[in-house]
């Protein structure tokens, strides 16, 4: 008898990338790579690569720990993960990071835009509605990891400094600015007056290539200058930066070593995130085959691009493995330092309580002082840092090490019609705020929640029967 061609190592539920009903899916292992084999009744047999390297992706199925709960859930269990959004109790992650969205307006027409932003959208939230928004995420969360202002352009809102000062009025952890750059090389005072929010805030900034062609490709015009003279104002004045790389295949993939060496020469940067482009939004021409970059084949190009990194040192985060990975480094005496490598795995991930909040296991909080070269212990050392192994930017750790002496590399991966498993995201940590005050992962907003999209949904859970099934009354 014949062998199949494949390992079936699991199964799961995906979406039929057409017509967007849930079917069930194999993963299926072959040629160490990991592919979602799915059947749509209607549009028939899928297969889709999910991952270049089945060891990793392994590692990050065991990667787990107990998910972590929000304060309060929004809305009930009615038809199924993913038509419930959001937060329903079916959910396993609270929000590690929160987007609210203050504008559907933007300064740029990017090609790539997952929210379709662009000058002709003149939509500004109102600051009573974002303040709103701001309310719900604190419900949620009571104090907030990380919120980040996004858009749209969030700099371009009339009341954008009235919106930071909401925001820093609330018990948020830590504030992010997400933007293109744009404001911030063109105002000086407008660069000088974002110090004046600082620490526990972060500017989010695209930084996709060093190269004119890719720039064009990706963001419709050449910004090279644009990124240039914003880098110069947010050193001048040490913002906290993180660049943020939206990949695509055969574009600036390339170019990953590169960034990161250009990364860590920039005074005010604290890490590089790297984002595989998803089918959402304006990018209709999408083609999983020729465009997509999984999140493994981002790691494997990260290691052999760049020295610094071996495979020990970029791991899964815990609260969301699937779509998450995760390098930390130390910058002192201008020497470059990896740290998430000199960490025992079994206490990292497989520690007691939450693994990556290191204050609260010993082990794990004793053998990362003993990397540190000072004189300090973790009886007498600063609170000056709260969280560094993880996607969340806040150690405690010595007085002389800070906030400035962190360089992270993040690849973070949102899944689309291609490549959804749902067992995957009810893991998501990634959220963003409906404006009617639902807290949603990211992946679903943009597949059912944004803009008009929830009008389609009842057709979508008829198509997968949800719809009957959540009319019937419930039987034991």
């Amino acid at each position: 008898m014949s062998d199949r061609p494949y390992l079936f190592y699991e199964l799961t539920n995906s979406l039929c990338s057409t017509c967007l009903r849930k079917v069930e899916a194999k993963v299926v292992i072959q040629d160490d790579c990991v592919y979602l084999h799915k059947w749509c009744p209607e549009h028939r047999f899928q297969k889709v690569l999910i991952s270049t390297d089945a060891e990793y992706y392994k590692l990050s199925r065991q990667t787990l720990k107990p998910g972590q709960m929000p304060a309060k859930f929004n809305t009930p269990i009615q038809y199924g993960c993913p038509y419930d959004c959001g937060l329903c109790p079916d959910h396993e992650q609270h929000s590690c990071l929160t987007l609210v969205e203050v504008t559907d307006q933007c300064n740029l027409t990017c090609p790539i835009c997952y929210s379709e932003s662009s000058p002709k959208r003149t939509t500004h939230r109102s600051l009573e509605q974002i303040e709103f928004m701001l309310d719900c995420v604190v419900r949620n969360e009571a104090e907030p990891d990380v919120v980040q202002i996004s858009g749209g352009e969030p700099t371009i809102h009339p009341d954008f400094f009235a919106i930071l000062d909401a925001a820093k009025a609330r018990p948020i952890k830590h504030l992010m600015v997400n933007t293109n750059g744009i404001k911030i090389a063109q105002d000086a005072e407008f660069a000088r007056r974002l110090k004046s929010y600082m620490p526990r805030f972060e500017i989010y900034m695209q930084f996709d290539s060093l190269e004119v062609e890719p720039l064009r490709a990706l963001r419709g015009a050449d910004l090279t200058d644009i990124r240039k003279r914003a880098l110069d104002r947010l050193n001048e004045h040490n913002i906290s930066t993180t660049l943020v790389v939206t990949l695509k295949k055969g574009l600036n993939d390339g170019e990953i070593g590169r960034l990161i060496d250009f990364a860590l020469q920039q005074p005010c940067v604290r890490g590089i995130t790297f984002q595989p482009i998803q089918s959402a939004g304006r990018l209709d021409d999408f083609d999983p085959a020729r465009d997509r970059l999984t999140l493994s084949e981002v790691r494997q190009q990260i290691l052999r691009q760049h020295s610094l990194f071996k495979p020990s040192d970029i791991i899964p985060v815990p609260c969301h493995p699937d779509c998450l990975a995760m390098a930390y480094a130390l910058k002192i005496d201008g020497q470059v330092i990896p740290l998430t490598g000199m960490i025992d795995p079994q206490l990292l991930l497989h520690g007691q309580g939450n693994t990556i909040i290191y204050e609260q296991n010993a082990q794990l909080r004793s053998q990362l002082f003993s990397l540190f070269s000072t004189a300090a212990s973790p009886a007498s050392s600063a609170v000056s840092l709260k969280q560094l192994l993880c996607c969340l930017p806040l150690v405690q750790a010595p007085d002389d090490v800070t906030y400035q002496n962190v360089f992270r590399i993040i690849i973070m991966q949102f899944l689309d019609p291609h490549n959804f498993d749902v067992r995957s995201v009810k893991k998501s940590c990634v959220h963003i705020v409906h404006p009617d005050g639902r807290i949603i992962p990211f992946d679903t907003f943009n597949l059912f929640y944004r803009d008009r999209k929830e009008e389609r949904l009842t057709q979508i859970r008829i198509n997968s029967g949800a719809e009957r099934l959540a009319s019937e009354p419930a039987k034991l």
